[in-house]
């Protein structure tokens, strides 16, 4: 049953963790999207710290000329906060937004900083629109972006900028890690060691928390329900990954948090 289980899990994981190069250097972006760099690459601040290590190196590589990191208060800031705080003491998180707190982090760690920080968004759909009003406000040319956010939430993102981009910008999503769940003698558990990873429970509750909100119908985030992203196909084996694990975890379906809502 686990590994039937862990297989369904994996399955949501690679569908909403999109990644379009297998990884993010100047060869694979080039392979696949004709540039060795882009104009703009953004962080979002829902991603676990394994998010501000792949900045860090696409700072390192110079994979884009402007980078952004964009995120106030949410429903990861806390656990974001405690997480950098046990982990680096010396970075004191209390009070400050995602994107000051991965800001400090790439700053500590690795010395390097964000070009632009976004610090007033709450979820995933001003995340993209507030993230235009600071490149348009700001006249940061970008005709190209690649959007880094937490796995469980990359294909969401996408949706989310594909209903408000501008016309004529070219879209590279790279998920922040890459999960596979598998099974130890406790049960399920995700084998690879990512940084700050969620705890298994965690981290299927935000994966299933996903597919209601991908669907396009009246109870979803798509054109056809609450309209906040562009429409997105739910392939059957998603589907059906989904209704099996609902069948185990259907009370852990993350809720939406009205407090975050605007």
């Amino acid at each position: 049953m686990h590994l039937e289980t862990a297989k369904n899990i994996n399955t949501l994981g690679r569908f909403c963790g999109q990644r379009d190069v297998v990884s993010l250097d100047r060869n694979n972006l080039f392979e696949r999207f004709g540039m060795e760099h882009a104009d703009v690459m953004v962080l979002f601040g829902g991603s676990i710290l394994a998010g501000g290590d792949v900045l860090a190196e696409a700072i390192r590589s110079r994979i884009a000329s402007t980078y952004i990191i964009v995120g106030g208060v949410g429903h990861t800031t806390e656990t974001l906060r405690q997480t950098v705080q046990s982990e680096y003491p010396s970075i004191r998180t209390a009070g400050l937004t995602e994107a000051e707190i991965f800001q400090k982090y790439l700053q500590e760690i690795y010395g390097y900083e964000a070009d632009f920080l976004e610090t007033r968004s709450t979820n995933c759909g001003n995340n993209i629109t507030y993230l235009l009003d600071l490149i348009e406000g700001n006249r940061i040319d970008c005709k190209s972006i690649i959007l880094c956010q937490d796995a469980t939430m990359q294909k969401r993102m996408d949706a989310g900028f594909r209903k408000y981009r501008p016309q004529g910008i070219s879209v590279i999503n790279f998920a922040s890690y890459s999960a596979t769940v598998g099974t130890d003698a406790d049960g399920l558990c995700i084998q690879e060691k990512i940084h700050g990873i969620w705890e298994i429970d965690r981290y299927i509750s935000l994966l299933m928390g996903e597919v209601p909100r991908l669907r396009d119908d009246r109870h979803g985030y798509g054109p056809a329900g609450k309209g906040f992203i562009a429409h997105v196909d739910i392939p059957e084996n998603v589907e059906k990954a989904f209704s099996e694990l609902k069948n185990i975890y259907g009370d852990q379906i993350r809720k939406a948090n009205p407090l975050y809502a605007h």
